[in-house]
């Protein structure tokens, strides 16, 4: 069998992340700035494709860079082909490339879920280079490189719980502080379109297949075991996070289902590769339930995130960091090994590693401060530069980012609408919005 093969698949399932993330994002926020977070998610995978093939490849993985940052060895491909990574033995460096490549482009769309409906779209794209190159390649190259600081010290994060969503989390964290809240803060807000969000959690689920089986980078059984995880925590984190909702607004919710599936996928993202099917309904559980947690905590935060990232991912990955520091299994790691092999390292604290969870720690807190200081350093710069400000007018903020920046909406009808009854796109849509059921519990905004 051609071992690179699933690899080639599972690139290509976690592309499906992204367009799958817009579509989640876009069904929570407003319907006038619907466009927006589509749109910024699908110009992602292009400024990242471009950033990775130019220089992030080779900062985020070159074999031969020192502790804390890879070297221009890789750099516009080159030595990128049939030859192995240390990572990835048993395929090309050029499987491997594609398949980081993309778990890349989610990671860097992320973030603008804090920033969502009064973000401007350029200074957000240009954003997306310079963060990809400051923040996300080195804290990449510190956990997964071979030569990364806390990969050398026995870190444990099978798919990204650190450089994808602790680092996505704590970039949340900036963005919303430099942009400041949104106008109308604090008031009631329904998701505009639930299917999207139904069916953006159903191509984020089915990507995840991709993210987290293919971090095993290999055809093997532990790859399985790490989809088998993922399907489990996701679907036990969607339950969990209904139920709670019931239990305050007593009603069910698809929204809160869809968010808790999220939670969930996001928690066992670490440790999808480190721990038993039976741990991973623990990580599914506690996910969502702090993530849940979190969500109904937002009024207390001095930060606008107006669609949950830091509470989704930050905790969520938080969590399941020091889960994965408990829980794994030296016999599931065992499952990338020869059989017979004897140099199979111990799992976490109840495998007998009672220092594991320290290092779990240091990478949360190394990943936290330099994602959230770096990207508060770059935000506040851009801010001060002439046609870089990154928030839009009150005008803007009003009319909603897709007419301000794109000059499309999301529903040409109701644009068409609009422009004949001189309503502004939400106005219209809460119209329709009160000739029918409500099909959800309100978000917080």
């Amino acid at each position: 069998m051609d071992t690179s093969t699933p690899n080639y698949d599972s690139g290509s399932i976690t592309w499906i992340l992204c367009p799958g993330l817009g579509l989640f994002y876009s069904g929570l926020a407003r319907a006038k700035n619907a466009l927006s977070l589509m749109f910024l998610t699908m110009i992602a995978v292009s400024v990242v494709s471009f950033q990775w093939f130019f220089w992030g490849y080779s900062l985020a993985f070159s074999e031969t860079g020192g502790p804390f940052i890879g070297n221009l060895a890789h750099v516009v491909g080159k030595n990128v082909g049939w030859n192995a990574h240390p990572n990835a033995p048993t395929i090309p460096s050029s499987t491997f490339f594609i398949f980081q490549l993309m778990v890349a482009c989610i990671t860097s769309s992320l973030a603008f879920g804090a920033s969502a409906e009064r973000m401007r779209m350029g200074p957000s794209i240009l954003l997306l280079f310079i963060w990809s190159t400051l923040v996300y390649n080195f804290t990449t190259y510190w956990i997964w490189a071979p030569n990364g600081w806390l990969s050398v010290r026995g870190i444990m994060d099978y798919a990204g719980g650190t450089p994808v969503h602790i680092s996505s989390g704590s970039t949340a964290v900036a963005y919303a502080l430099v942009l400041g809240k949104r106008k109308d803060y604090g008031k009631t807000a329904q998701p505009h379109n639930v299917s999207l969000v139904y069916i953006g959690t159903g191509l984020l689920w089915f990507g995840w297949f991709g993210f987290n089986g293919g971090s095993a980078l290999a055809a093997n059984a532990r790859a399985v075991q790490a989809m088998i995880n993922t399907h489990l925590a996701g679907s036990v984190g969607g339950l969990v996070w209904m139920m709670l909702d019931y239990r305050r607004e007593r009603k069910l919710s698809l929204v809160g289902y869809c968010t808790g599936a999220i939670a969930g996928l996001v928690t066992i993202t670490p440790g999808c590769g480190y721990v038993s099917g039976a741990s991973s309904l623990i990580f599914g559980l506690l996910g969502s339930a702090l993530c849940n947690m979190c969500v109904a905590w937002k009024s207390k935060y001095h930060f606008d995130d107006a669609l949950d990232v830091f509470a989704v991912h930050y905790v969520g990955g938080f969590v399941g960091l020091l889960l994965t520091g408990i829980f794994a299994e030296q016999s599931i790691i065992g499952l990338s090994y020869p059989a017979g092999a004897t140099d199979v390292p111990l799992g976490g604290f109840l495998d007998g590693d009672y220092h594991r969870i320290l290092i779990q720690l240091a990478a949360i807190g190394s990943v936290t401060a330099w994602s959230f200081c770096i990207t508060y350093v770059i935000l506040s710069i851009m801010n001060r530069i002439p046609g870089l400000h990154l928030r839009l007018d009150e005008d803007g903020e009003e009319m909603g980012t897709d007419m301000a920046e794109i000059g499309e909406t999301a529903y040409g009808f109701m644009l068409k609408s609009m422009m004949d009854s001189s309503l502004t796109v939400d106005a219209f849509h809460l119209r329709a919005m009160e000739e029918a059921t409500p099909s959800a519990a309100p978000l917080q905004g």
